[in-house]
């Protein structure tokens, strides 16, 4: 007798998040973080050039700093700038991954494999910092077209990240300022290879971020 009752509608799925805004911020801010790493390359350069003075290093050991050079004091504020310029990086492509990875659940019906945490805590956990951040965009690209090869770019991408991370003298390395323009002055190669693969993965990075956006754009467009 309740025949004439309609079923209920389905509900609506959600409608992705616009990722323009968010996709701007993430490849001005990779632009901006390889470029201050790059320009870090150069001053290390010049250390090297100028020689280290005939007083030695600027930390003498035993808790002795000598007074810095014109060009070590301008060391020093280049790489403040480059830290600063690090954590807006890190900020703004969190941001955009996270609408990225949201947009792929919708767009999939899937449940992701990795949990909203470790978008943010797959960078800094030992061990599963070695793949996690690369599963995560690969599960996106995944989700978010089905069948399509995962863009080269992610790969190189992740391949620089790592050996800047890694390198020792690079993003996760221990030493202070004044070590590292110790190193400048008796090893700059080291240092400038570590600072390559770093402003290089800043650049694959923005190859990445608009390669995945333009993929759910084009997914979004076909299903709306």
């Amino acid at each position: 007798m309740n025949d004439h009752i309609a079923p209920p509608a389905p509900r609506p799925t959600p409608a992705p998040h616009p990722l323009g805004g968010a996709t701007r911020f993430a490849v001005g801010a990779l632009a901006l973080a390889g470029a201050a790493w790059a320009v870090r390359a150069i001053w290390e350069i010049r250390l090297a050039l100028a020689g280290e003075p005939a007083s030695g290093p600027p930390d003498q050991g035993n808790g002795a700093h000598r007074p810095l050079t014109g060009l070590e004091n301008q060391y020093h504020l280049v790489v403040s700038v480059c830290g600063v310029a690090v954590v807006l990086c890190a900020v703004a492509f969190l941001g955009w991954l996270g609408r990225a990875r949201d947009n792929a659940r919708e767009l999939s019906g899937k449940r992701p494999r990795y949990s909203g945490l470790w978008v943010f805590l797959g960078w800094v956990v030992p061990v599963v910092n070695l793949w996690f951040p690369r599963g995560i965009v690969a599960e996106v690209h995944r989700d978010s077209a089905p069948g399509e090869r995962l863009p080269r770019s992610v790969n190189v991408w992740w391949v620089l990240w790592l050996i800047g991370l890694f390198s020792g003298v690079g993003l996760m390395s221990a030493d202070s300022t004044d070590q590292i323009i110790a190193r400048a002055y008796t090893n700059v190669g080291t240092l400038l290879v570590s600072d390559a693969a770093i402003v290089g993965a800043a650049v694959a990075g923005v190859f990445v971020v608009r390669a995945l956006t333009a993929v759910q754009q084009r997914r979004e467009a076909r299903t709306g």
